[in-house]
């Protein structure tokens, strides 16, 4: 029997609930790896930019950030129970993010990065055991975003998983390889420095990466 294709938006879908849960547990107060945000911030922002487009543009352009940050406040105040609702229910019914293809696009890395920014908050995290399939998926859609994420290297970076698999994120001269699973990749990729990677290369160009802020 051949294997079920998952909906393009099966991994996203399930991100969404673990985050859900994971805010409910916390609170509204715990901290994020987000700098300056609790768990009732990062809870406005994944509201805002799936239901309000207006308002989520300013996570992208600086001079619509103060409008962004009004509506984020808004959109995460009152009672908890609710505000997590939002995140668990998603966007409104007319809301392109309601399209497998684009939920699946926009919401898999999304979701995922900030469930680590929750867990990896606290004090003796460790890494979650992925299954297989996700960690493919992720990698997956590492190769479009990394070079974009890394651009600010002025050194050349090759992502490795250790077992044979490797991608360019970003050319350059004395090139540093970052080794470890897809999912940490992912994370370096983003800017989070609580992650699990190997580092070889030159010394001075491995300090010049970890020095480097990447993500969006």
């Amino acid at each position: 029997m051949p294997e079920t294709q998952l909906p393009s938006n099966h991994w996203a879908q399930l991100e969404r609930q673990t985050i859900a849960d994971l805010l409910t547990s916390r609170g509204p107060d715990a901290p994020t790896l987000c700098e300056g945000w609790t768990t009732r911030d990062l809870a406005g922002h994944l509201i805002i930019r799936e239901s309000r487009p207006d308002a989520a543009m300013g996570i992208m352009v600086p001079a619509l950030a103060s409008y962004a940050d009004k509506v984020r406040i808004k959109a995460q105040s009152g009672d908890w129970t609710q505000v997590v609702d939002k995140v668990r229910n998603g966007p409104p019914k007319s809301s392109m993010m309601r399209l497998s293809t684009v939920d699946g696009l926009a919401n898999t890395i999304e979701f995922f990065v900030h469930v680590e920014d929750v867990r990896r908050a606290q004090d003796g995290w460790q890494p979650r055991e992925l299954d297989d399939a996700f960690q493919a998926e992720l990698w997956s859609k590492l190769k479009g975003f990394a070079p974009r994420l890394m651009k600010p290297s002025p050194v050349g970076i090759v992502l490795s998983t250790g077992d044979g698999k490797r991608m360019q994120g970003r050319q350059g001269p004395h090139t540093v390889t970052i080794a470890g699973t897809p999912a940490e990749l992912t994370l370096f990729a983003y800017g989070r420095k609580q992650v699990q990677v190997e580092f070889s290369g030159p010394e001075e160009s491995i300090q010049a990466v970890k020095a480097c802020s990447f993500g969006v």
